[in-house]
């Protein structure tokens, strides 16, 4: 998901030229002329990923500005801009909230620097608090991420269900996160903060089952060699989540049963029963009902787990909410694998919205988790997901050549760098007399020979060329290259995209 810097500066001049830096690595700027509109568009809830803030400004300063920012909830990463770097001001913005700072005029490099070294500071912090919420038991609803019609639905029926101890059955195809919902019944109800354990009934060796869930008494049968707490002993006063339960054998379903009416549970070799205090939340991929016909599923369990079902999605059913999971997912492996991704791609998000994703969250998890590995660049690729979108990333010979630096624009400072290529490149420099051709005309060479390397595919064209695609199309048509892109298909998003 492409990122938004809210850019906070009096001066118009600047502003436009923080933007056209950020607008070459892909990010989307919004600006407010003063602190109070700053604010005002924060709170109105216009995306803002990071801010640049300006201290010096008339009205609201830029350290009044920052410390209304936290005192009103908004926690984006900002990053103070002064004319001035005395120390006493930058320890005041540092201690109200700031994530870095630099001093006008700052290079393009390390304004990109520090942008994407206080987004992974921000990503570092989010996955931080996310497993201390998960391991302390404390996911709420909240934590769930997606806003779609069938997700809201299901937050609004677990946030009910959490109220009680009713039994939940979540039910849903497998990957669609059952256990994150019961999760978030739990961290929502009065038992968050006490033991979660869940247990796969279907990864469990049917001669363990009992003792597993149940615990046994040394010596009770060969092996066992020391008493062991059960699962439902290790959740007692909390809440045990059986994923998988139409999995169980039958003969460990009466057990099962009797746990449930009894609140009791009786370990093998033990003389006497256990009482335990536990919520009981099971999920399935099964169609129980049918189970029950077939007789593989006890009838009475089916109706003692079966009392407040709620449906989990397939992802397909809420593809709105693809773009939030997947920059959720890039925050996160980015922080596992050491990696500074900034988000996907527009063509790349649009064909990850579209796919089917049979394997559901996961599968969308595990996809995000091998781009990020193969990522070389900002912002994942299609190329980067081969399996699902089907094209296959550049050849090696084409991933090194570098016809202009990355983060260089052509005109004007690209002149220099192109004067002291050889006379046999790709792209002449001089005349058939010794004599500079014309930028315009070096510019439409190379714009041509990015065309015919990178096959039509304009995303990447405009990546290597250091400019935005809106400015490469523009390009094209002013530079008459129009059949030169539609021999090649314009394969980013078809023959229109040059003429729009």
């Amino acid at each position: 998901m492409t990122k938004t810097v809210l850019v906070v500066d009096d001066d118009p001049t600047q502003r436009r030229l923080i933007q056209a830096v950020l607008e070459r690595e892909d990010f989307v700027v919004d600006h407010a002329e003063s602190g109070d509109q700053a604010i005002t568009r924060l709170g109105s809830g216009a995306p803002a990923d990071i801010v640049l803030l300006d201290l010096v400004m008339p009205g609201l300063s830029g350290q009044d500005a920052l410390k209304e920012m936290r005192a009103r909830g908004h926690h984006q990463p900002v990053i103070v801009i002064t004319a001035k770097g005395g120390i006493d001001t930058v320890v005041e913005a540092m201690q109200a909230g700031a994530a870095d700072f630099f001093v006008k005029p700052a290079s393009p490099e390390r304004i990109i620097v520090s942008i994407r070294n206080a987004l992974s500071m921000g990503a570092l912090k989010g996955e931080v608090d996310r497993l201390k919420k998960r391991t302390q038991g404390r996911t709420t609803f909240d934590d769930l991420i997606g806003d779609s019609a069938p997700m809201m639905l299901v937050k609004r029926l677990g946030e009910r269900a959490a109220k009680s101890s009713i039994p939940i059955l979540i039910t849903g195809e497998s990957g669609v996160g059952k256990e994150v919902i019961a999760r978030a019944v739990h961290g929502s109800s009065e038992r968050a903060g006490k033991p979660f354990v869940a247990v796969n009934c279907g990864a469990i060796p049917e001669n363990l089952v009992e003792s597993i869930l149940f615990g046994h008494e040394k010596g009770s049968f060969t092996g066992a060699s020391d008493k062991h707490l059960g699962k439902f002993q290790e959740a007692n006063g909390g809440a045990l989540f059986l994923d998988e339960v139409g999995e169980l054998p039958l003969d460990i379903q009466v057990k099962l049963l009797r746990a449930l009416q009894e609140s009791e549970i009786d370990a093998i070799g033990s003389k006497r029963s256990v009482k335990v205090d536990v919520r009981i939340i099971s999920a399935t991929n099964r169609d129980l009902g049918q189970a029950v016909k077939e007789g593989r599923f006890r009838e009475d369990l089916y109706y003692r787990l079966n009392v407040f079902p709620i449906e989990a999605p397939a992802l397909r059913e809420r593809a709105g909410d693809i773009p939030a999971l997947t920059d959720a997912f890039i925050r996160r492996f980015n922080v596992e694998e050491g990696k500074s991704v900034v988000g996907a791609s527009p063509e790349t998000m649009a064909f990850l919205t579209g796919f089917d994703w049979p394997g559901n969250v996961r599968q969308l998890e595990n996809a995000v988790y091998r781009a990020i590995v193969l990522a070389d660049a900002p912002y994942l690729q299609p190329h980067d997901f081969p399996s699902i979108s089907g094209v296959a990333a550049p050849p090696p010979e084409l991933q090194t050549r570098t016809i202009v630096p990355h983060a260089t624009a052509l005109p004007p400072t690209s002149a220099e760098l192109m004067a002291e290529m050889p006379r046999d490149a790709p792209v002449r420099i001089l005349d058939g007399r010794g004599h500079l051709r014309t930028l315009e005309e070096i510019e439409r060479d190379l714009i041509q020979l990015a065309i015919e390397i990178y096959a039509g595919h304009m995303s990447e064209v405009a990546r290597r060329l250091g400019i935005g695609r809106s400015t490469l199309y523009r390009k094209v048509r002013e530079q008459g290259l129009d059949d030169v892109l539609k021999g090649h298909g314009d394969e980013d998003d078809g023959p229109a995209s040059a003429s729009a």
